[in-house]
């Protein structure tokens, strides 16, 4: 939405609608997010399949690219289906672990929402109250109590640990991902 509380982007083509507990058959979505099960034809439940597609935004939100990529949709759906996907080294180890429970392609195993915020990752940090910005328009707020996670970040990926923070505050404010 934009300052003036317009919808800029929507897209419902790609959605379904079920009745709670009931099972689809029916694919649907983008191929890099969909979930093996849909992916192998099989019946599934609504709701695991987007918990899956959870996992691939938080996956590509933390690392800065989608964990399943392939411009040949076959083996795309190869490498979903096979859960063949690597989790870089600068990813902290609850991150990790959290990707690895939602990206699971059993899922009957996959994380529910309840294990998802019960899970440590989920419960660092406290929710802050913030008025809304408008990307472009305002500048995005720094929050100086992330910064020294940011600097404990750089030190443990061997990042050198004079590495100047005011680069990172320059691309948080620009909403630049680096």
């Amino acid at each position: 939405m934009d300052d003036q509380n317009n919808i800029k982007i929507v897209d419902f083509g790609l959605s379904n609608i079920y009745k709670e507990g009931e099972t689809l058959k029916t694919a649907c979505g983008s191929p890099c997010y969909a979930a093996p099960e849909m992916i192998a034809g099989k019946k599934y439940h609504g709701l695991n399949s987007d918990l899956w597609s959870c996992g691939i935004i938080l996956y590509a939100m933390t690392c800065g690219y989608l964990p399943f990529e392939d411009p040949n949709t076959s083996k795309l759906y190869k490498k979903i289906l096979n859960c063949d996907f690597l989790i870089p080294g600068f990813i902290s180890k609850a991150s990790k672990d959290l990707i690895k429970h939602i990206l699971n392609t059993d899922p009957t195993k996959r994380y529910t929402v309840e294990d998802f915020r019960s899970h440590e990752w989920y419960s660092v940090n406290k929710p802050s109250e913030m008025e809304g910005i408008v990307i472009g328009k305002d500048r995005v707020p720094v929050i100086e109590e992330f910064l020294g996670k940011i600097q404990d970040c750089f030190v443990t990926s061997g990042i050198s640990p004079n590495c100047d923070l005011a680069q990172t505050v320059t691309y948080i404010q620009n909403n630049k991902h680096n």
